[in-house]
């Protein structure tokens, strides 16, 4: 993808909080650091990015950060400094973004397909240039009149699946699926009708735990290609799994210590549980000295935690499996 038509091929990335990278390619091939994209009033781009706040709660959701001031707590969001106190908690959350970019709306200028966690995918127009982007706000895709929706987790793909010289839409769900919204408009003006499912998505057959041996995940994310060179065009699918280890360190617990471990591990977990709802939960602690107390016991559980589950065997490994899935 040449986001500034250069000739060279860039990069973009969604992130976990929401907003949205540029990695410019140099001459030499690498990359330069990440560039937050912004739109055309310089705020940066984040599908569902931004700070709801009730009477007694905020959530910020993007790119925010905790810091301490003159012994005061706040969270820090583009320019915003965001008292967080007992009786107005703060907390931090993201959107799991995912981008394409792509000649949506065939102007011969790239625009931004996102997705994100709650599985809408949205288009961010850009009214610029090909070689100077000027992206605008950004819309809900609609797909036979409704809101365009997956299981979760979107993560969107254009094509010209059908071969008519238009692009399609192909979309990632957090259950796996793969699912693809025909354009039954044009080039210049799409219109997606209602998916189909390429993809279905997870069978659990085996149960919903780690697997014994490799199988497909979820938070499908695909790349359409002709990967084999018979004129068809293919699907590369990554997925997230969880799969039974493969291997056990060699100073992991066993016998009477693991069993040990993971009873003073489950007391722990519980009383850390009732420590947050202390600080966050509908009757959180209002008294300074009842709040320090509590922050510094939170601290000592959580280095007991940390070491307690660095010594037992682990009951899975995570893997981003790559699936190729030829076209019939």
């Amino acid at each position: 993808m040449d986001l500034d038509g250069d000739g060279d091929t860039d990069l973009l990335s969604g992130s976990w909080p929401g907003e949205l990278f540029f990695f410019e390619r140099r001459a030499d091939g690498s990359f330069r650091s990440p560039k937050m994209l912004r739109d055309e009033h310089d705020e940066p781009i984040g599908v569902g990015c931004g700070v709801r706040k009730t009477t007694d709660e905020t959530v910020i959701t993007g790119n925010a950060r905790f810091e301490t001031v003159d012994g005061k707590s706040y969270a820090m969001f583009r320019g915003q400094r965001i008292p967080n106190t007992a009786k107005n908690g703060v907390s931090i959350t993201g959107t799991a973004s995912t981008v394409h970019a792509c000649d949506w709306d065939g102007d011969s200028d790239l625009d931004l397909l996102v997705g994100h966690i709650g599985g809408g995918v949205y288009l961010v127009p850009n009214v610029g240039s090909r070689t100077d982007w000027r992206f605008t706000s950004h819309r809900q895709l609609r797909a036979d009149g409704q809101p365009l929706m997956v299981t979760g987790d979107s993560g969107p793909f254009t094509a010209d699946w059908d071969g008519d010289g238009d692009l399609d839409l192909l979309v990632g769900g957090a259950d796996g699926s793969v699912s693809l919204f025909t354009n039954t408009g044009s080039s210049t003006a799409p219109e997606l009708a209602t998916a189909e499912t390429l993809v279905p998505g997870l069978d659990w057959t085996e149960g919903p735990g780690p697997a014994a041996a490799p199988r497909s995940g979820r938070r499908a994310k695909i790349c359409v290609t002709d990967w084999n060179g018979d004129g068809r065009l293919d699907l590369l699918l990554g997925d997230y799994a969880r799969q039974v280890p493969t291997s056990v360190p060699d100073d992991a617990l066993a016998g009477a210590e693991l069993a040990a471990a993971r009873t003073e591990l489950a007391t722990l977990e519980a009383r850390y549980a009732a420590l947050v709802q202390r600080l966050f939960g509908p009757d959180r602690e209002k008294n300074a000295t009842a709040l320090a107390a509590i922050t510094a016991e939170l601290k000592e559980l959580t280095a007991r935690r940390d070491q307690l589950r660095d010594r037992l065997p682990p009951e899975f490994e995570v893997h981003g499996w790559v699936w190729l899935l030829l076209r019939k």
